[in-house]
Protein backbone atom coordinates (compact mmCIF):
# COMPACT_ATOMS: atom_id res chain seq x y z
CA UNK A 1 0.00 0.00 0.00
CA UNK A 2 1.11 3.13 -0.76
CA UNK A 3 2.28 5.87 2.05
CA UNK A 4 -1.37 7.59 1.45
CA UNK A 5 -2.97 4.81 2.95
CA UNK A 6 -4.19 3.93 -0.44
CA UNK A 7 -4.13 0.62 -2.51
CA UNK A 8 -1.04 0.72 -4.94
CA UNK A 9 -1.38 2.08 -8.49
CA UNK A 10 0.73 1.53 -11.61
CA UNK A 11 1.57 5.48 -11.37
CA UNK A 12 3.13 4.56 -8.09
CA UNK A 13 5.32 1.20 -9.82
CA UNK A 14 5.85 3.76 -12.42
CA UNK A 15 7.17 6.46 -10.60
CA UNK A 16 9.70 4.79 -8.11
CA UNK A 17 11.19 2.44 -11.02
CA UNK A 18 11.48 5.49 -13.77
CA UNK A 19 9.48 4.36 -16.01
CA UNK A 20 6.33 5.39 -18.11
CA UNK A 21 3.20 3.58 -16.43
CA UNK A 22 2.20 2.06 -20.25
CA UNK A 23 6.28 1.03 -19.59
CA UNK A 24 4.89 -0.67 -16.23
CA UNK A 25 1.29 -1.72 -17.49
CA UNK A 26 3.34 -3.97 -20.71
CA UNK A 27 5.81 -5.41 -18.75
CA UNK A 28 3.12 -7.17 -15.98
CA UNK A 29 0.92 -8.41 -18.73
CA UNK A 30 4.56 -9.64 -20.09
CA UNK A 31 4.69 -8.22 -23.85
CA UNK A 32 7.08 -8.56 -25.87
CA UNK A 33 7.63 -5.43 -26.77
CA UNK A 34 9.14 -4.65 -23.07
CA UNK A 35 12.90 -5.44 -22.75
CA UNK A 36 13.61 -8.84 -20.77
CA UNK A 37 15.48 -7.14 -17.93
CA UNK A 38 13.00 -4.05 -17.96
CA UNK A 39 10.40 -6.70 -17.30
CA UNK A 40 11.88 -8.43 -14.73
CA UNK A 41 12.91 -5.17 -12.56
CA UNK A 42 9.46 -4.33 -12.62
CA UNK A 43 7.91 -7.73 -12.10
CA UNK A 44 10.58 -7.99 -9.19
CA UNK A 45 9.49 -4.52 -7.39
CA UNK A 46 6.10 -5.24 -8.23
CA UNK A 47 6.20 -8.21 -6.31
CA UNK A 48 8.64 -6.97 -3.42
CA UNK A 49 5.74 -3.93 -2.65
CA UNK A 50 2.65 -6.80 -2.91
CA UNK A 51 0.87 -4.97 -6.19
CA UNK A 52 -1.32 -7.40 -8.08
CA UNK A 53 -2.04 -6.68 -11.69
CA UNK A 54 -5.87 -6.17 -12.08
CA UNK A 55 -7.03 -4.99 -15.99
CA UNK A 56 -10.20 -3.74 -13.81
CA UNK A 57 -7.94 -2.13 -11.53
CA UNK A 58 -10.10 1.28 -11.93
CA UNK A 59 -12.75 0.47 -10.70
CA UNK A 60 -11.65 -2.67 -8.00
CA UNK A 61 -11.81 -0.58 -5.33
CA UNK A 62 -13.92 1.94 -6.39
CA UNK A 63 -17.01 -0.18 -6.31
CA UNK A 64 -18.21 -3.50 -4.78
CA UNK A 65 -18.85 -6.83 -6.34
CA UNK A 66 -20.46 -8.44 -3.52
CA UNK A 67 -18.55 -11.24 -4.14
CA UNK A 68 -16.14 -12.68 -1.39
CA UNK A 69 -13.71 -15.78 -2.47
CA UNK A 70 -12.54 -18.48 -0.65
CA UNK A 71 -9.75 -20.46 -0.80
CA UNK A 72 -9.70 -24.05 1.30
CA UNK A 73 -7.45 -27.35 0.49
CA UNK A 74 -10.15 -29.76 0.46
CA UNK A 75 -13.36 -28.52 -0.61
CA UNK A 76 -14.65 -32.98 -0.81
CA UNK A 77 -14.13 -32.78 3.45
CA UNK A 78 -17.53 -32.15 4.67
CA UNK A 79 -15.98 -30.49 7.79
CA UNK A 80 -15.41 -27.36 4.99
CA UNK A 81 -19.50 -27.85 3.97
CA UNK A 82 -20.00 -26.97 7.80
CA UNK A 83 -17.75 -23.85 7.05
CA UNK A 84 -18.92 -23.11 4.05
CA UNK A 85 -22.50 -23.04 5.63
CA UNK A 86 -21.81 -20.37 8.37
CA UNK A 87 -20.26 -18.53 6.21
CA UNK A 88 -23.01 -18.24 3.61
CA UNK A 89 -25.81 -18.02 6.11
CA UNK A 90 -24.08 -15.09 7.36
CA UNK A 91 -23.25 -13.08 3.95
CA UNK A 92 -26.03 -13.70 2.44
CA UNK A 93 -27.73 -11.63 4.68
CA UNK A 94 -26.09 -9.11 3.49
CA UNK A 95 -26.32 -9.75 -0.19
CA UNK A 96 -22.54 -11.46 -0.66
CA UNK A 97 -21.95 -14.41 -2.77
CA UNK A 98 -18.87 -16.67 -2.12
CA UNK A 99 -16.63 -18.12 -4.92
CA UNK A 100 -14.89 -21.41 -3.82
CA UNK A 101 -11.71 -22.23 -4.78
CA UNK A 102 -10.00 -25.90 -4.01
CA UNK A 103 -5.52 -24.84 -3.42
CA UNK A 104 -5.20 -29.08 -2.52
CA UNK A 105 -2.24 -27.68 -0.04
CA UNK A 106 0.03 -26.29 -2.83
CA UNK A 107 0.95 -22.71 -2.37
CA UNK A 108 1.27 -21.95 -6.24
CA UNK A 109 -2.34 -23.44 -6.86
CA UNK A 110 -3.35 -21.39 -4.04
CA UNK A 111 -1.43 -18.18 -5.53
CA UNK A 112 -2.68 -18.43 -8.93
CA UNK A 113 -6.33 -18.94 -7.13
CA UNK A 114 -6.37 -15.54 -4.89
CA UNK A 115 -4.42 -13.22 -7.93
CA UNK A 116 -7.71 -14.70 -10.40
CA UNK A 117 -9.85 -13.87 -7.73
CA UNK A 118 -8.68 -10.33 -7.43
CA UNK A 119 -8.32 -9.97 -10.93
CA UNK A 120 -12.26 -10.62 -10.72
CA UNK A 121 -13.21 -7.78 -8.40
CA UNK A 122 -13.68 -10.20 -5.59
CA UNK A 123 -14.31 -7.72 -2.44
CA UNK A 124 -12.29 -9.65 0.26
CA UNK A 125 -10.84 -13.60 0.41
CA UNK A 126 -11.00 -16.19 3.29
CA UNK A 127 -8.57 -18.41 3.07
CA UNK A 128 -7.59 -21.38 5.24
CA UNK A 129 -3.81 -21.26 4.43
CA UNK A 130 -1.88 -23.77 2.48
CA UNK A 131 0.78 -25.44 3.85
CA UNK A 132 3.89 -23.37 2.85
CA UNK A 133 1.73 -19.89 3.08
CA UNK A 134 4.13 -16.79 4.65
CA UNK A 135 2.44 -13.78 6.37
CA UNK A 136 4.21 -12.14 3.17
CA UNK A 137 1.98 -13.52 1.13
CA UNK A 138 -0.95 -12.53 3.09
CA UNK A 139 0.13 -9.00 3.57
CA UNK A 140 1.06 -8.92 -0.06
CA UNK A 141 -2.49 -9.32 -0.68
CA UNK A 142 -3.47 -7.05 2.29
CA UNK A 143 -1.22 -4.28 1.31
CA UNK A 144 -3.45 -3.82 -2.09
CA UNK A 145 -6.53 -3.13 0.48
CA UNK A 146 -8.04 -6.12 0.21
CA UNK A 147 -9.76 -7.68 3.40
CA UNK A 148 -8.21 -10.94 4.70
CA UNK A 149 -10.10 -13.07 7.20
CA UNK A 150 -7.82 -16.68 7.87
CA UNK A 151 -9.52 -19.81 8.91
CA UNK A 152 -9.06 -23.42 10.16
CA UNK A 153 -5.29 -22.50 10.25
CA UNK A 154 -3.51 -19.27 11.19
CA UNK A 155 0.12 -18.00 9.53
CA UNK A 156 2.28 -16.49 11.88
CA UNK A 157 2.93 -12.36 11.49
CA UNK A 158 0.17 -11.81 8.27
CA UNK A 159 -1.59 -9.08 9.06
CA UNK A 160 -5.21 -10.57 8.92
CA UNK A 161 -7.64 -11.98 11.89
CA UNK A 162 -8.01 -15.60 12.24
CA UNK A 163 -10.77 -17.52 13.05
CA UNK A 164 -10.23 -21.77 14.34
CA UNK A 165 -11.12 -24.21 16.55
CA UNK A 166 -8.65 -24.92 19.59
CA UNK A 167 -6.72 -27.80 18.07
CA UNK A 168 -4.20 -28.14 20.91
CA UNK A 169 -7.21 -28.19 23.29
CA UNK A 170 -9.63 -30.69 21.72
CA UNK A 171 -6.92 -32.84 20.76
CA UNK A 172 -5.32 -32.64 24.79
CA UNK A 173 -9.42 -33.63 25.84
CA UNK A 174 -9.47 -36.84 23.25
CA UNK A 175 -6.54 -38.65 24.82
CA UNK A 176 -7.01 -37.60 28.21
CA UNK A 177 -10.76 -39.65 27.39
CA UNK A 178 -8.98 -42.29 25.85
CA UNK A 179 -6.05 -42.57 29.34
CA UNK A 180 -9.06 -42.12 31.56
CA UNK A 181 -10.80 -45.10 29.60
CA UNK A 182 -7.24 -47.17 30.63
CA UNK A 183 -5.47 -47.27 27.10
CA UNK A 184 -1.86 -46.75 27.30
CA UNK A 185 -0.81 -47.48 23.60
CA UNK A 186 -2.38 -44.59 21.33
CA UNK A 187 -1.02 -44.16 18.45
CA UNK A 188 -1.45 -40.83 16.36
CA UNK A 189 -2.64 -41.12 12.71
CA UNK A 190 -2.69 -38.15 9.96
CA UNK A 191 -2.13 -34.16 9.97
CA UNK A 192 0.18 -31.94 8.04
CA UNK A 193 2.65 -31.13 10.95
CA UNK A 194 3.48 -28.05 8.85
CA UNK A 195 0.14 -26.41 9.45
CA UNK A 196 -1.27 -25.28 12.29
CA UNK A 197 -3.96 -27.60 12.54
CA UNK A 198 -1.53 -30.19 12.55
CA UNK A 199 1.00 -29.16 14.98
CA UNK A 200 -1.46 -28.16 17.62
CA UNK A 201 -3.13 -31.57 17.43
CA UNK A 202 -0.08 -33.59 17.25
CA UNK A 203 1.16 -31.30 20.41
CA UNK A 204 -2.38 -31.82 21.80
CA UNK A 205 -2.00 -35.73 22.09
CA UNK A 206 1.85 -35.80 22.74
CA UNK A 207 1.07 -33.19 26.12
CA UNK A 208 -1.92 -35.70 27.27
CA UNK A 209 0.35 -38.20 27.15
CA UNK A 210 3.20 -36.89 28.88
CA UNK A 211 1.36 -35.21 31.54
CA UNK A 212 -0.14 -39.10 31.88
CA UNK A 213 3.14 -40.24 32.35
CA UNK A 214 3.24 -41.68 28.88
CA UNK A 215 6.36 -41.85 26.49
CA UNK A 216 4.69 -40.01 23.60
CA UNK A 217 7.91 -40.95 21.19
CA UNK A 218 7.19 -44.87 22.21
CA UNK A 219 4.10 -44.48 20.68
CA UNK A 220 2.78 -45.20 16.73
CA UNK A 221 2.88 -41.50 15.16
CA UNK A 222 1.97 -41.44 11.38
CA UNK A 223 1.95 -37.86 10.45
CA UNK A 224 0.49 -36.54 6.84
CA UNK A 225 -2.49 -38.57 6.39
CA UNK A 226 -5.82 -36.19 5.40
CA UNK A 227 -8.40 -38.58 3.26
CA UNK A 228 -10.24 -41.52 3.83
CA UNK A 229 -8.03 -43.58 1.90
CA UNK A 230 -5.14 -42.50 3.40
CA UNK A 231 -6.77 -43.87 6.78
CA UNK A 232 -6.93 -46.92 4.75
CA UNK A 233 -3.50 -47.21 3.48
CA UNK A 234 -1.99 -47.39 7.37
CA UNK A 235 -4.78 -49.95 8.48
CA UNK A 236 -2.05 -52.83 8.10
CA UNK A 237 0.74 -50.73 9.45
CA UNK A 238 -1.72 -50.30 13.15
CA UNK A 239 -2.45 -53.32 13.46
CA UNK A 240 0.81 -55.17 12.36
CA UNK A 241 3.04 -52.81 15.03
CA UNK A 242 4.30 -54.38 18.12
CA UNK A 243 3.24 -53.44 20.71
CA UNK A 244 0.01 -53.02 18.67
CA UNK A 245 -1.63 -49.62 19.88
CA UNK A 246 -4.86 -50.57 21.49
CA UNK A 247 -6.28 -46.99 20.75
CA UNK A 248 -6.08 -44.51 17.76
CA UNK A 249 -5.76 -40.70 17.77
CA UNK A 250 -7.01 -39.47 14.27
CA UNK A 251 -5.96 -36.09 12.57
CA UNK A 252 -9.95 -35.84 11.21
CA UNK A 253 -13.21 -37.98 10.92
CA UNK A 254 -12.07 -38.74 7.02
CA UNK A 255 -8.67 -40.43 8.61
CA UNK A 256 -10.87 -42.37 11.16
CA UNK A 257 -13.69 -43.84 9.02
CA UNK A 258 -10.89 -45.20 6.49
CA UNK A 259 -9.08 -46.74 9.31
CA UNK A 260 -12.21 -48.27 10.07
CA UNK A 261 -13.68 -49.65 7.58
CA UNK A 262 -9.48 -50.88 6.44
CA UNK A 263 -9.12 -52.63 9.98
CA UNK A 264 -12.63 -54.34 10.06
CA UNK A 265 -11.34 -55.95 6.88
CA UNK A 266 -8.03 -57.13 8.45
CA UNK A 267 -10.72 -58.84 11.36
CA UNK A 268 -10.03 -56.21 13.71
CA UNK A 269 -13.51 -54.48 15.09
CA UNK A 270 -13.52 -50.70 15.58
CA UNK A 271 -14.64 -50.32 19.34
CA UNK A 272 -13.74 -53.66 21.16
CA UNK A 273 -10.80 -54.73 19.45
CA UNK A 274 -9.28 -50.61 18.31
CA UNK A 275 -10.61 -48.06 19.92
CA UNK A 276 -10.76 -44.83 17.49
CA UNK A 277 -11.43 -41.53 17.68
CA UNK A 278 -12.19 -38.72 14.66
CA UNK A 279 -12.19 -34.78 14.80
CA UNK A 280 -14.06 -32.36 13.52
CA UNK A 281 -17.96 -34.36 14.42
CA UNK A 282 -18.91 -33.86 10.75
CA UNK A 283 -22.41 -34.90 9.58
CA UNK A 284 -23.35 -38.91 9.71
CA UNK A 285 -20.14 -39.58 11.87
CA UNK A 286 -22.78 -40.60 14.57
CA UNK A 287 -24.92 -42.90 12.66
CA UNK A 288 -21.44 -44.86 11.86
CA UNK A 289 -21.83 -48.30 13.64
CA UNK A 290 -19.79 -48.34 15.95
CA UNK A 291 -20.98 -44.01 16.07
CA UNK A 292 -17.82 -42.60 15.97
CA UNK A 293 -16.38 -40.68 19.40
CA UNK A 294 -14.94 -37.18 17.60
CA UNK A 295 -14.18 -33.59 18.49
CA UNK A 296 -16.79 -31.17 17.57
CA UNK A 297 -14.68 -28.15 16.50
CA UNK A 298 -17.50 -25.61 15.53
CA UNK A 299 -17.20 -25.61 11.88
CA UNK A 300 -20.54 -23.86 11.78
CA UNK A 301 -19.19 -21.38 14.06
CA UNK A 302 -16.23 -20.58 12.39
CA UNK A 303 -17.68 -19.89 9.06
CA UNK A 304 -20.16 -17.33 11.09
CA UNK A 305 -17.23 -15.76 12.93
CA UNK A 306 -15.04 -15.06 9.67
CA UNK A 307 -18.00 -13.97 7.64
CA UNK A 308 -18.32 -11.57 10.64
CA UNK A 309 -14.95 -10.51 10.68
CA UNK A 310 -15.19 -10.25 6.40
CA UNK A 311 -18.12 -7.70 6.87
CA UNK A 312 -16.64 -5.59 9.54
CA UNK A 313 -13.04 -5.01 7.67
CA UNK A 314 -15.22 -4.14 4.53
CA UNK A 315 -17.59 -1.68 6.35
CA UNK A 316 -13.77 0.06 6.82
CA UNK A 317 -13.73 -1.11 10.78
CA UNK A 318 -10.24 -1.52 12.18
CA UNK A 319 -9.98 -5.12 13.06
CA UNK A 320 -7.18 -6.82 15.33
CA UNK A 321 -5.21 -9.56 14.31
CA UNK A 322 -5.51 -11.10 16.98
CA UNK A 323 -6.23 -15.28 16.77
CA UNK A 324 -10.30 -16.21 17.50
CA UNK A 325 -10.09 -19.79 19.27
CA UNK A 326 -13.52 -21.66 19.28
CA UNK A 327 -13.43 -24.42 22.05
CA UNK A 328 -13.99 -27.43 21.15
CA UNK A 329 -16.84 -30.31 22.51
CA UNK A 330 -15.49 -33.71 22.75
CA UNK A 331 -18.57 -36.54 21.41
CA UNK A 332 -18.35 -39.78 23.39
CA UNK A 333 -19.81 -42.48 21.52
CA UNK A 334 -19.18 -45.84 21.15
CA UNK A 335 -16.23 -46.21 19.10
CA UNK A 336 -13.58 -45.69 21.78
CA UNK A 337 -14.52 -48.01 24.51
CA UNK A 338 -12.29 -49.21 27.56
CA UNK A 339 -9.71 -51.75 26.17
CA UNK A 340 -10.91 -54.74 25.57
CA UNK A 341 -14.40 -54.14 26.19
CA UNK A 342 -17.23 -55.48 23.90
CA UNK A 343 -19.65 -53.87 22.26
CA UNK A 344 -23.62 -55.31 21.21
CA UNK A 345 -24.30 -53.39 18.26
CA UNK A 346 -26.07 -54.59 14.89
CA UNK A 347 -25.92 -53.36 11.29
CA UNK A 348 -22.14 -52.54 9.17
CA UNK A 349 -20.48 -49.40 7.97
Amino acid sequence: MSGTGKPLRLGDLAEKLGVSTATVSLALRDSPLIAKDTKARVKAYAEEVGYIYNRSAASLRTSQSNMIGVAVHDILNPYFAEVFRGLEETLALHNKTILICNHRDIVERQKHFTDTLLQHRVDGLILCASVGTTDKDINSIVRQGVPVTLVCRDVAGADAPCVRGDDFLGSYRITKHLIEQGHTQIAMVGGRRESSAGRDRNRGWRSALEDAGINADEQLDIPELMTQDDGRSVAQQIVETDPRPTAVVCFNDLVALGVMSAVRRLGVEPGPDLAIVGYDDTEGTENRTPALTTVDNGAGTIGLKAAELMLSQMNGEKISNDLMLIEPKLRIRESAPPPGERLVSVGGL
